[in-house]
């Protein structure tokens, strides 16, 4: 990490919200973030019952200065309860400076605290810089992709290209998030590994070309979707100046 972030990582204060006008800076972040039309922006209301309900609504600060916010909910799988992490958002002037990172960092804390064992969010396959940090950054696998989760939306993040969606699983005790968040080990890729490489600029296709990206983003739908049926995970990211790469290997439990 470079000095910036870690400036920013020393200033920076991850806490929990504590009461209805924080939640409301929850809200005002979202569509100061993602350019949300009211439609689509979370309500105040769901951040107070994710507060009540054992879930997670956490804030970043500089000073007096909300950097950032995470929301997550309980949720329940035939395996027990485990967090969905509905939106994790930082202000532009923050991005690529290790706030992100503090609060994932943060739900992990929380997770492990309360001995929950996973966390799960969704991603845009297409958000290359993304696919890395939770992937190779954190240490979270990837193996459902749910085509236009969301139906198309307002937000100009989006782009007008349907909501396709990577599943990412955080696996908080795993050896393989210990790692990665702790930059300890070199992974060693299968010899099985399979390929699906991005053309790095595709947020510019998207912006210029909203017709070629949408037949890269069905290219990559297909391929993660054969490769899922065949029994492989997402379980790393490489990124040049050139493509994004996601790497799949076979994955068991």
């Amino acid at each position: 990490m470079g000095d910036a972030a870690t400036r920013v990582e020393k200033q920076i204060v991850v806490r929990a919200a504590t009461d209805s006008a924080e939640f409301g800076v929850c809200v005002g972040l979202q569509q100061a973030i993602w350019g949300y039309s009211d439609i689509d922006t979370v309500p105040d209301q769901m951040f107070v019952v994710a507060k009540k309900t054992g879930g997670q609504v956490l804030l970043a600060f500089d000073g007096e200065r909300a950097a950032g916010f995470a929301l997550a909910f309980v949720a329940l799988k035939e395996s027990g309860a485990y967090l969905h992490s509905h939106m994790v958002g930082v202000q532009a002037e923050y991005r690529d400076r290790g706030v992100g990172r503090l609060l994932k960092l943060a739900q992990r804390e929380d997770a492990l605290a309360r001995s929950i064992d996973l966390i799960e969010w969704t991603f845009d396959p297409l958000q290359l810089k993304n696919a890395r940090f939770n992937i190779a950054r954190l240490g979270a696998i990837a193996r459902h992709y749910i085509p236009n989760l969301y139906g198309r939306t307002s937000s100009p993040l989006h782009a007008g290209l349907p909501t396709d969606r990577l599943v990412a699983e955080w696996w908080v005790r795993s050896s393989r998030v210990e790692d990665a968040v702790t930059n300890s080990t070199t992974r060693v890729i299968s010899g099985q590994a399979e390929r699906i490489a991005i053309p790095a600029d595709i947020r510019l296709l998207c912006q210029t070309q909203p017709q070629v990206a949408e037949e890269v983003q069905s290219g990559v739908r297909v391929r993660f979707e054969q490769l899922i049926a065949a029994g492989y995970a997402a379980t790393g990211f490489e990124l040049n100046e050139n493509e994004g790469v996601y790497v799949l290997e076979p994955y068991e439990d």
